[in-house]
């Protein structure tokens, strides 16, 4: 059985991926006596490297695939950053008979929901969107629970008391687990301070490279960073400063001053809408999921830090998946002194989700 091909133009790197039609080749069977496989088609927003977002999302690809042997026809797109490429891939893989599509980043939405407009057929899940319709759902990773516990930890390994923090942009999903991460090192630490810088880029290693130079001659010794890359533990490792990855485990990078890393496990999710779509039962959903899900999971931790802290950090990881402590308890104060949340109340998720503001302690700004 030749291959299927896909037509995109061929400056697009692309990945295609055809079990479900191999399987049944592989089996001896006409591929009529059996119902075709389901299409499933992915878009990644950057191109896929060995650790980080994109490749959090092609093992769960793996997984989806390993868990329907033979009923699955994926065909994956790299590189997808630009909103009008987006959208073009979009609509070419809703129009091609790929009845599930995946977006991977907060950059697909407008794209996503301009094509499932368009293909009322069509399932959408939207990793990282903000707006369902009635073939389109969303799911997304409460990072913060994550960025916390990494608070934590570097609030009790930095001797400087200051904090370096990288963002791809200042968007809520960055912005809400940047603030958490320092409220987390301030718990250990009141005095810890955050340097924040922007790449305008989830993907930019000379850009990323650059500031983390920056924020290290500028006093801090943790380095955090939530781009596509490794780039930040990679200087961190050569320049002795600790870091805390992103995604992945990035202990190939940074063998010995890693700290831990919160990563994503997007499996369950992939899983679960391939699942539905197969059996006809799909909905559109949002779903925000992390430490109790175990979307959210910390890698091992360096054998440097102390067993006390080891022993703080896990029991606050067990209190926040229990619900026993939430990491925007009040009273939480912004940058300019203002109080954003009273002592004894809790930050609403939808304004955790639409967070434009910075915790007081923060150096830098959103623009």
């Amino acid at each position: 059985m030749a291959p299927d091909t896909f037509p995109f133009p061929s400056t697009r790197r692309q990945l295609l991926r055809n079990s479900g039609a191999l399987a049944l080749a592989g089996a001896g069977l006409p591929a009529l006596a059996q119902a075709a496989p389901l299409k499933v088609g992915i878009v990644y927003v950057s191109t896929l490297g060995a650790v980080g977002w994109t490749r959090q999302h092609d093992l769960a690809r793996r997984a989806m695939e390993q868990a329907f042997p033979g009923r699955l026809q994926v065909s994956a797109v790299e590189g997808m950053s630009n909103p009008v490429d987006a959208a073009r891939v979009f609509r070419e893989l809703a129009a091609s008979g790929h009845k599930l599509v995946i977006g991977t980043s907060f950059s697909h939405m407008q794209p996503m929901l301009q094509a499932a407009a368009d293909f009322p057929d069509v399932a959408f899940e939207h990793c990282s969107g903000l707006k369902t319709l009635a073939n389109l759902g969303t799911f997304e990773a409460r990072y913060f629970e994550g960025t916390y516990l990494a608070g934590v930890l570097a609030g009790a390994m930095s001797k400087s008391g200051t904090i370096g923090f990288i963002g791809g942009f200042p968007v809520p999903d960055i912005v809400g687990p940047a603030n958490a991460l320092l409220i987390g090192a301030r718990s250990v630490n009141p005095a810890m301070r955050c340097r924040t810088l922007w790449l305008n880029s989830w993907y930019d290693p000379p850009k990323e490279q650059s500031a983390a130079t920056t924020l290290l001659n500028a006093g801090a010794d943790v380095l955090v960073s939530m781009t596509d890359t490794a780039t930040t533990v990679k200087v961190g490792e050569e320049r002795g400063a600790w870091t805390i990855g992103y995604a992945s485990d990035m202990r190939s990078v940074g063998p010995t001053r890693q700290l831990t890393a919160f990563t994503l496990d997007w499996a369950p999710v992939y899983i679960d809408a391939a699942r539905r779509v197969l059996e006809g039962r799909w909905k559109p959903s949002e779903r925000w999921l992390g430490l109790q899900s175990g979307v959210v999971k910390m890698a091992p931790y360096n054998p440097a830090v102390p067993a006390a802290t080891l022993a703080q950090v896990a029991e606050r990881e067990r209190a926040i998946a229990q619900g026993r402590l939430h990491p925007f308890a009040g009273p939480l104060r912004d940058t300019a002194g203002k109080v954003r949340v009273a002592a004894g109340e809790t930050l609403a998720e939808a304004q955790i989700r639409g967070i434009d503001w910075l915790v007081y302690g923060m150096v830098g700004s959103l623009g």
